[in-house]
């Protein structure tokens, strides 16, 4: 086990000075959590930039990607799937569908409704960028044997819970 202070045990040992009387214990976890959170977001940010993609951009194209063979949902399932508002939504499938990556179709189930779709060059487009994203953060966790890894998967579930 490493027992080299980090910047994280520097901040605890200054406020355990000023506050003696709180429990700092919980910055072990959280604030280091909040660092792996940083730098987990700079690596999806240059995984997507990779593949010529925003963040938002692969969410979007990546929830197409997950749902059956045809990659076809309506906008409400999209905007179910990833939180976005109704009008943020629009904006995001126009510009989608001007880079070539979605297109939009009449709903033949429903006649006012439309449905989203890939076009192949979104399917490329986020393959690449998921495979990417997959071979840097495996490159993160190469310090952890099998053991810690399953273990963080155990204790990172209890968290998100």
């Amino acid at each position: 086990m490493d027992t080299r202070d980090d910047d994280v045990d520097l901040l605890i040992d200054a406020w355990s000075d000023i506050l003696p009387d709180v429990d700092l214990t919980p910055l072990d976890i959280m604030s280091r959590l909040r660092r792996v959170a940083r730098r987990l977001e700079s690596v999806r940010r240059t995984s997507f930039a990779a593949a010529d993609l925003t963040s938002w951009e692969f969410d979007v194209l990546a929830v197409l990607r997950q749902h059956g063979s045809d990659h076809e949902l309506s906008p409400a399932d999209l905007i179910a799937f990833t939180k976005a508002s109704s009008a943020t939504m629009t904006t995001r499938m126009e510009k989608l569908v001007a880079r070539g990556l979605i297109e939009r179709s009449p709903n033949p189930r429903d006649g006012r409704g439309v449905l989203v779709r890939l076009t192949p060059e979104g399917v490329a487009v986020v393959d690449r960028a998921m495979t990417e994203l997959a071979h840097r953060e495996a490159e993160l966790l190469q310090g952890l044997d099998g053991a810690d890894a399953a273990a963080l998967v155990r204790v990172l579930r209890q968290l998100v819970e």
